[in-house]
């Protein structure tokens, strides 16, 4: 048996180190994990009650359509049911958007680095990679533009972009979604829109009613702090959600994560909590980077990219052995710098003070 030869090209993705797995290879009792971008606060407390009260429907298939969680969100959301599909997290939405449009012949645009997701599975489906360097950490929709041609399928917007975290405002974004030929999907994929706090970020929604070719990505992974029950969901015409729907799989989000999710969407006290801390904490690592003269993109994700003008795995083994797991860029296309979740306060203090004193023990 013989693999499609675009699989051959691939290689699976490289989650962060699990906690147990650094503390048996380090001798390690107490471990912090800030590199996966999860929530450092959880999640909402009405989730674990509405979780337990479920177990006794373990042996039932979840709704397939997802019905309940569904009209809560397009409530919340203010737009029609039949604008929402679900996913496994929305890293299956992107799944489904490219096995429903992408196939040889056809080509993809996107920037890089940006989410890996994005060109993996267009390379599965077997379409033509195109893909734009970033300035300054942001999308060069300029660029983007001139990369699109009659075979343009797709285009993809990170918006915070991961793994910089710079944003794209509003009036940029239009300007570019008025240029993209009405045959390609724009998808923006707003993984850490909960995290924003600028008031030029786009108001992506409302662009819904102006382009049809539009589509949103979110997810209840981030903010939501449900990363482990993968949960998210896509947003666009129903033309599009009715067009691509044959491409989902059925019964693709479980009963617990519907579940979770709708009670954690009621809850939104605790999201404006944890943007409120973020915001906190990135001030702490800005400060840090001011004090030490290191460069850095300032964020509206729950994470930041420090380039420490050195090699980024050297620093990643460094804090390994201290029992903090962050994320090298060398595999993020930054090889000299660091991507560090957002922690709680006390965590920031913490792997703060260990890169003080690896850079003043190198410096």
């Amino acid at each position: 048996m013989v693999v499609k030869e675009q699989l051959k090209t691939l290689k699976p993705y490289q989650p962060g180190k699990p906690i147990d797995m650094v503390k048996k290879e380090y001798n390690l009792t107490k471990v912090v994990k800030l590199a996966s971008n999860e929530n450092p606060f959880g999640c909402s407390q009405l989730v674990p009650k509405a979780m337990h009260d479920y177990f006794d429907q373990m042996a039932v298939y979840p709704d397939g359509y997802a019905a309940e969680l569904r009209t809560e969100l397009s409530n919340h959301l203010n737009v029609n049911e039949d604008q929402l599909i679900f996913g496994n997290g929305s890293d299956e939405v992107v799944q489904i958007i490219c096995r429903s449009y992408l196939h040889k012949g056809t080509n993809t645009v996107m920037a890089t680095p940006t989410f890996p997701q994005y060109r993996h599975n267009a390379v599965i489906e077997g379409a033509e990679i195109r893909e734009i360097p970033l300035i300054n950490g942001e999308h060069d929709l300029n660029n983007m533009l001139k990369a699109i041609d009659d075979h343009t399928k797709v285009v993809w917007v990170c918006n915070p972009n991961n793994p910089t975290g710079v944003y794209i405002k509003e009036e940029k974004l239009v300007e570019f979604i008025d240029q993209v030929p009405k045959h390609v999907l724009i998808v923006l994929d707003e993984a850490y829109y909960e995290y924003v706090t600028k008031d030029d970020y786009p108001n992506s929604i409302q662009l819904l009613n102006t382009y049809p070719n539009v589509m949103i990505l979110r997810t209840f992974s981030k903010a939501y702090g449900l990363a482990s029950l993968r949960i998210g969901y896509g947003i666009s015409h129903p033309n599009i959600i009715k067009e691509m729907e044959p491409a989902r799989e059925p019964f693709n989000t479980n009963a617990l994560a519907q579940k979770a999710a709708l009670v954690a969407l009621s809850d939104q006290e605790f999201i404006n909590y944890c943007r409120k801390e973020n915001e906190k904490g990135l001030k702490q690592y800005y400060e840090f980077c001011e004090e030490y003269h290191l460069t850095y993109f300032p964020s509206q994700g729950n994470f930041i990219l420090i380039d420490f003008n050195r090699d980024a795995n050297e620093l990643f083994e460094e804090l390994l052995k201290r029992g903090y797991i962050v994320r090298s860029g060398k595999a993020l296309g930054y090889p000299t710098s660091l991507r560090i979740t957002v922690g709680k306060k006390e965590q920031n203090e913490e792997i703060i003070n260990h890169l003080k004193e690896i850079l003043d023990k190198k410096g």
